[in-house]
């Protein structure tokens, strides 16, 4: 089963979590037990699993990545947003969650958040649902 989402995103860079949507894919797919596919078809976004509990965490990634990989940095690339090319291809752009009993594996404050490096925009992930 695949399926489609769309993410809204209203800053250049921000993390939007999407969990909730995921997980809803996942009840309706009916699979108790497989995996989870979650694939973002952008260079300039990612897919991150982290603490979604405390929004402070979500913070201290974006200001970090920002100092590791400034927007300005004399980069070649014309459009101008090479340091969100180049976060994405740190982070990657897909996760892959074990499903079991009908929910995400996931730890208790652990989420799927939808890294925007280029917004803001309308981005679409695509969840794959694979049982076994």
């Amino acid at each position: 089963m695949l399926k489609e989402i769309l993410v809204k995103t209203g800053k250049r860079i921000e993390l939007v979590d999407v969990t909730s949507e995921i997980q809803e894919i996942v009840s309706k797919s009916g699979v108790k037990d497989g995996l989870c596919v979650v694939y973002s078809p952008h260079t300039t976004a990612a897919l991150i699993i982290t603490e979604n509990a405390d929004p402070s965490v979500q913070r201290d990634i974006i200001t970090k990545l920002s100092k590791m990989i400034p927007e300005n940095e004399g980069y070649t690339h014309l459009e101008g947003n090479s340091d969100a090319h180049i976060k994405s291809a740190v982070i990657g752009n897909s996760r892959t969650v074990i499903v079991k009993g009908g929910q995400l594996l996931l730890g208790v404050w652990e989420g799927l958040m939808f890294f925007e490096g280029d917004g803001p925009r309308s981005r679409k992930l695509f969840v794959k649902i694979i049982e076994g």
